[in-house]
């Protein structure tokens, strides 16, 4: 069987646990070679162990592929810099970054301090920009080397930050900025035959347990075959795999839900309908226009991006 990734180095974060390490085995079994890192923080991001990103790495060398561990904390600059050395050194260079890592820590506005804000910030908005930051520097000088990779950047996105959930003015922050960030970058990028391309996952993990529990979070997905799990967060790998090989080079600037056996491509903010005169609008004007252009808008959609009656 044809592995598409074959000899490909791939830098995957957040990659001990969940959706992270599903990546990295499916990208071992299309012949990549994988860094995995993990800090082994706790859902909330305290505490740290190094437990997980060495048994993903072990799961991959016993199917015998090959992969390192890293533990580093990819919100850190530093941090991020060495994780993007750590592919170099093990393996001689870098084609795929994959954005994964996250933390969550939900209240509701009126409740949520400034801690709990900027440690969701740091770890998804930063944490997402510092790799990326790194990786495309060292793209940048392959290029101009004349020595250009096929790389591929995958970041990670959330129906929280491009719809809205209830509890994550933190975390839906962070993800509309990662989804807007990978829309800025995969113009910048071109240059250097860099893609850059998101998702947004759902699947059942440590950080949304609660959520599905909760009935924020629809648990019911797309109908499949007998015995097949809807939720299972190996269900989202193969798309993010296929994102990170070389087939995908006329695709960036992309935001794709995956949810089951269901694949979606995320239409973004576009301007809708509007009103226009010549002068400036005076504030009683606005008043009986604005509710008018409303009116002709569409609504937001609800959780799973689709428009219904019960938002319109």
């Amino acid at each position: 069987m044809q592995q598409l990734c074959k000899g490909r180095v791939v830098v995957i974060t957040g990659a001990g646990r969940g959706l992270g390490r599903e990546y990295a085995l499916e990208f071992a079994r299309q012949g990549a070679k994988v860094v995995v890192n993990d800090l082994g923080a706790r859902p909330d991001g305290t505490g740290a162990m190094n437990g997980p990103a060495q048994e993903v790495v072990a799961e991959i060398r016993a199917m015998g592929g090959e992969a390192v561990a890293n533990t580093d904390d990819v919100s850190d600059w530093e941090g991020a810099r060495r994780l993007i050395e750590a592919a170099i050194t093990a393996f001689g260079g870098l084609d795929v970054l994959v954005n994964n890592a996250g933390i969550l820590r939900d209240k509701t506005l009126v409740n949520m301090d400034i801690d709990d804000f900027d440690a969701v910030i740091r770890v998804h908005l930063r944490g997402t920009f510092a790799p990326m930051r790194h990786a495309a520097a060292y793209w940048r000088e392959e290029a101009k080397a004349g020595r250009p990779r096929v790389a591929r950047v995958v970041n990670t996105s959330s129906s929280s930050g491009l719809y809205g959930i209830v509890g994550q003015t933190n975390y839906g922050a962070a993800k509309a900025g990662i989804a807007n960030m990978t829309i800025v970058a995969s113009r910048e990028l071109e240059r250097y035959g860099a893609t850059v391309n998101a998702i947004y996952p759902t699947a059942m993990s440590r950080l949304t347990e609660d959520l599905f529990k909760s009935g924020q979070l629809n648990p019911k997905a797309p109908a499949g075959a007998a015995g097949f799990d809807p939720l299972d967060a190996a269900n989202v790998a193969p798309l993010v795999v296929w994102l990170g090989s070389v087939h995908s080079s006329a695709v960036t600037g992309r935001v794709f839900g995956a949810k089951g056996g269901r694949i979606t491509v995320a239409e973004g903010w576009r301007a809708g309908p509007h009103v226009q005169k010549d002068s400036r609008w005076t504030v009683a004007e606005l008043g009986e226009v604005l509710p008018g252009l409303v009116a002709r808008a569409a609504p937001n959609a609800d959780l799973s991006g689709q428009l219904n009656a019960s938002n319109a």
